[in-house]
């Protein structure tokens, strides 16, 4: 087996090292940091928290048993464990006869479904973990934040007080570890931390809010974040999202529409939003009385598609109103469907605002039963949270230091065309095409032209570009650029471009060029417009939405970026990019062209017993620590 050579243990955790006006300004010693783990939607384990008998199944449910992600009692025993997932739509209140609630630790994060098949199918941040171990990181110094993804934000803290509980796990890891927090946010995750910082303003008086994030947040890592939602969101409500689930679209649609946090990453205007006046300081247990309006300035109307590459929803309504547009399988055995079939129907489109403010669920009323449950819950649960109304673009959070990290270049939904099915509910509507976005151009699943206004490039197959891109207009007037290889690499083929002019709402476009087949992380950095404080944008090729918090890429550019700011000796206000060597035992292999291992500099020959390959005898000199200064 290959041993792990935890370069950073000598050099950055037993080592206190003072940091004296480094990149990052922490004043401490990098063994003083917490990281903190906040994961995406459907990442946290949920376990039982009743005893729930399941007639013909031998399989029953009992306190702490797991129920997401159980597959075994998911197959065997579809309407218990559809019980124990469910919720209802109205009051987000759990089922009678079954409760869940969310696991805790890092247990609950690491893997959904343990199991010799199922644990790798089901990793979420195992790798991630296994990193932190491998460079020395202390098990009291990684935090996981679990939480009930099926909750809209407020009832997270309703119900389970979760901003409440997260603000103290900030403030016991700062007194347990002596120094402040990293934030690593995944996906929804990044819209719960949002939301918490929102929240934190209405707990801490205004003029000690900044004190508080400087004392106990240093970074802010947002992997994934749909800062201006996704459309696959829409495709789960209407005709149902499975995850891959030996589950019917049908029976996923109605598990995802009875959850509070189901129009959480609803499509959204970047050009409308919320403004709230709120009438005394806020309390949970106090009076949530608050003036809300939701405007949108001019651009909404002047421009197509709300800012977006197209049209979220195309749909063809039905010529019949009211139950017979969604009849019961009952009623469909007993009619004859012709008449229904003669009408012509009417097809609407509409863009990401009219999806955010409920017109289009207020068009498809009289069609869809769905539609009034989701109309009230985005009312009341998003439009109508006294809080924050997450569906507003978010400025860049008042936090030292923010790094905004995505995948692009994948092929990525954007639009879809939906139509009556002449099936019941829930299985009333059908896909008839999709719209994708791909490396800088529109193209349908039919194969028909596609009216839109294409980004640069294409999103990370789950969430398209124009809503990760977002956090682009986090950086100043002045950006710097750099384009190198996701691989190891001798900066041969670095390309730099110093003070980039950046106009706000306006995506920046290197003028780099890449090799054909050649896989690339852009960065796009400003520490000069905000005092003491630092902004950064990371797009990695090819990177997939799910399987990004896995990819070694990240994690090796995490760890380096950490390495520099707690340097005494950093100069520079980010790690440079001029070249990237291995780090661990992993990263070295053998060059059957040259007959030897590659990159001769940090690797060596070194056979351990049970090697069963020459690329796995392939190992860090010991003395590769020292070239860690290359990256200062």
């Amino acid at each position: 087996m290959r041993g792990p050579t935890v370069l950073f243990l000598f050099i950055a955790l037993v080592t206190a090292v003072a940091v004296a006006g480094g990149g990052g300004e922490f004043d401490g010693d990098y063994s003083k940091l917490s990281g903190i783990i906040i994961p995406g939607f459907a990442s946290t384990q949920l376990r039982a928290w009743s005893i729930l008998d399941c007639p013909f199944s031998p399989l029953d449910f009992n306190p702490l048993d797991l129920v997401w992600l159980d597959t075994t009692k998911l197959l065997s025993a579809v309407n218990c464990w559809l019980k124990c997932m469910m919720l209802d739509p109205y009051n987000q209140t759990d089922h009678p006869d079954c409760k869940s609630r969310p696991d805790s630790g890092l247990s609950a994060i690491t893997e959904l479904d343990p199991g010799y098949i199922t644990g790798p199918l089901s990793s979420v941040w195992k790798e991630w973990i296994k990193w932190c171990i491998e460079f020395g990181i202390e098990a009291n110094a990684i935090i996981a934040v679990p939480y009930d993804w099926r909750l809209s934000p407020a009832m997270l803290e309703e119900r389970d007080l979760y901003f409440h509980k997260l603000k103290l796990t900030f403030e016991t890891a700062l007194k347990l570890r002596g120094g402040p927090s990293l934030v690593f946010a995944h996906s929804l995750g990044n819209n719960v931390f949002q939301y918490f910082l929102e929240w934190l303003k209405l707990e801490i008086a205004p003029k000690h809010y900044n004190k508080w994030l400087d004392e106990h947040i240093h970074a802010y890592f947002a992997v994934g974040a749909p800062l201006l939602g996704a459309t696959e969101t829409v495709k789960a409500a209407l005709s149902g999202l499975t995850f891959g689930l030996p589950v019917s679209e049908g029976t996923a649609r109605l598990l995802f529409n009875s959850f509070g946090s189901s129009l959480w990453m609803m499509p959204f205007s970047k050009y409308c939003r919320a403004e709230n006046v709120y009438s005394k300081h806020f309390s949970w247990g106090g009076s949530r009385k608050s003036h809300q309006t939701y405007f949108c300035d001019e651009q909404e109307f002047r421009l197509n598609f709300s800012g977006w590459p197209t049209n979220i929803i195309n749909i063809e309504i039905p010529s019949t109103h009211g139950l017979e547009a969604y009849p019961s399988i009952t009623e469909i055995a007993e009619s004859n469907l012709t008449s229904m079939e003669c009408g012509l129907p009417t097809q609407l489109s509409f863009s990401a605002r009219e999806m955010s403010d409920g017109t289009f669920f207020k068009a498809i009323e009289d069609y869809d039963p769905d539609s009034k449950r989701l109309l009230y819950q985005l009312q009341k649960l998003y439009h109508g949270d006294p809080v924050l109304n997450p569906l507003t673009p978010w400025e860049r959070p008042p936090i030292k230091n923010v790094f905004c990290i995505y995948g692009i270049d994948l092929k990525t939904e954007v639009g879809y065309y939906f139509a009556p099915s002449g099936k019941p509910y829930p299985d009333n509507w059908i896909i008839t095409d999709v719209i994708y976005e791909m490396e800088g151009f529109l193209t349908s699943r039919s194969g028909n032209d596609v009216e839109g206004n294409p980004g640069a490039t294409s999103g990370d197959e789950t969430v398209p570009y124009h809503s990760l891109s977002w956090c682009k207009n986090w950086l100043g007037p002045k950006v710097n650029i750099t384009r190198t290889p996701q691989s190891e690499h001798d900066g041969s083929d670095v390309h730099v471009e110093l003070n980039v002019e950046h106009i706000h709402d306006v995506d920046i476009v290197p003028n780099m060029t890449k090799l054909p087949r050649a896989k690339y992380v852009t960065y796009y950095e400003d520490s000069e417009s905000i005092p003491g404080k630092r902004t950064a944008v990371w797009e990695l090729d090819k990177a997939n939405h799910r399987n990004i918090v896995r990819s070694p890429i990240l994690m090796r550019e995490l760890w380096l970026q950490m390495w520099h700011d707690v340097h005494p000796n950093a100069t520079s206000k980010f790690v440079t990019k001029a070249k990237r060597g291995p780090l661990r035992d992993e990263d070295c292999y053998w060059d059957y062209g040259k007959a030897r291992c590659a990159w001769a500099e940090y690797c060596e020959y070194r056979y351990n017993f049970g090697d069963v390959h020459l690329g796995q005898s392939c190992r860090l000199k010991n003395s590769s620590a020292k070239m860690l200064l290359d990256y200062l």
